[in-house]
């Protein structure tokens, strides 16, 4: 499934998520509850984001964006971590009041069904958007996916302590999980914003990902060397925008090489990165070797 239909079932199912958490809340009055429904909202928003700007990562490059679209998906991301900031705070702030005069609550027993309903619905598409934005390379799929496990983890949570509280009388529980779940979402709003400011600031690939890149240049080199084509590979820089990882090296060659044999060359290691690897994008500076400045990552 494509990012974009993926975004738009995610949209969907939110609002059907939000009126099934909503009413859960309005049954019981629980402010946990209510602090579940509240990030709900936040989906619903941070889907919608997520969908535009997916659309217009797909763009392909223009005159004024030779580069692509593909860094506007980092927009929807960091807004996603505003918002869960934001529902955050409104949620401490409802759920103050409470806990300085616990209130018991009423009608649980069909609100926790329809809230666990909620939770069931949410954690299928969380794993489905997660797996999807993987295949495709979406950081903003994969946001939105994470983000909704995340809401499902707090559900389960909020939902084992207010039927705690149900059982204990324990009312000051309720006011104490929603501040929780309060905490909780900063830590994940934290950890969006962070990831999303990374690929901005064009911060290289995972170790991961670097690892594969040489293991695959080193590959490829070990036939080319061999055959006195070339003699070393330096300055290896990698950026990632979207579902696009950019690959940026220096290529040393004999100094007798012509400009053919350096095309082919450079072809072969180009092919190598896109047969290994999705959405890579190649940039190589080839230097005769009398001319090779030797700096930072060297393989050969």
């Amino acid at each position: 499934m494509t990012p974009t239909l993926a975004l738009t079932l995610s949209l969907v199912v939110a609002v059907i998520v939000f009126g099934l958490k909503w009413l859960a809340y309005a049954l019981t009055g629980s402010v946990a509850l209510y602090s579940d429904a509240l990030e709900s909202i936040v989906n619903i928003v941070a889907a919608g984001a997520a969908l535009i700007a997916v659309s217009v990562s797909r763009r392909p490059a223009d005159s004024r964006h030779p580069y692509g679209h593909t860094k506007a998906e980092y927009f929807s991301a960091v807004l996603e971590g505003v918002l869960i900031v934001l529902a955050a705070l409104a949620i401490v702030r409802e759920a103050w009041p409470r806990l300085l005069m616990p209130e018991p609550i009423a009608g649980l027993s069909t609100g926790l069904l329809i809230s666990l309903g909620a939770s069931a619905i949410n954690t299928a598409l969380g794993w489905f958007l997660i797996r999807s934005g993987r295949k495709r390379r979406s950081p903003a799929v994969i946001a939105d996916g994470q983000h909704i496990l995340t809401d499902v983890l707090t559900s389960v949570g909020v939902l084992l302590g207010i039927g705690l509280a149900w059982l204990s009388g324990w009312w000051v529980l309720d006011p104490l999980l929603a501040i929780a779940v309060a905490f909780n979402i900063l830590w994940v709003g934290w950890r969006l914003v962070r990831d999303s400011v990374g690929g901005l600031m064009d911060e290289s690939v995972s170790e991961a990902e670097l690892a594969d890149i040489r293991n695959t240049l080193n590959h490829t080199l070990e036939g080319l060397a061999s055959e006195g084509r070339v003699l070393e590979i330096h300055d290896l820089r990698t950026r990632r925008a979207g579902p696009r990882t950019f690959v940026e090296f220096h290529l040393v060659v004999p100094g007798h090489t012509s400009v053919e044999q350096a095309h082919q060359i450079c072809d072969r290691l180009e092919n190598a990165l896109q047969a290994s690897m999705d959405g890579v994008a190649a940039t190589i500076h080839v230097e005769p070797d009398h001319k090779a400045k030797h700096s930072t990552f060297r393989i050969g």
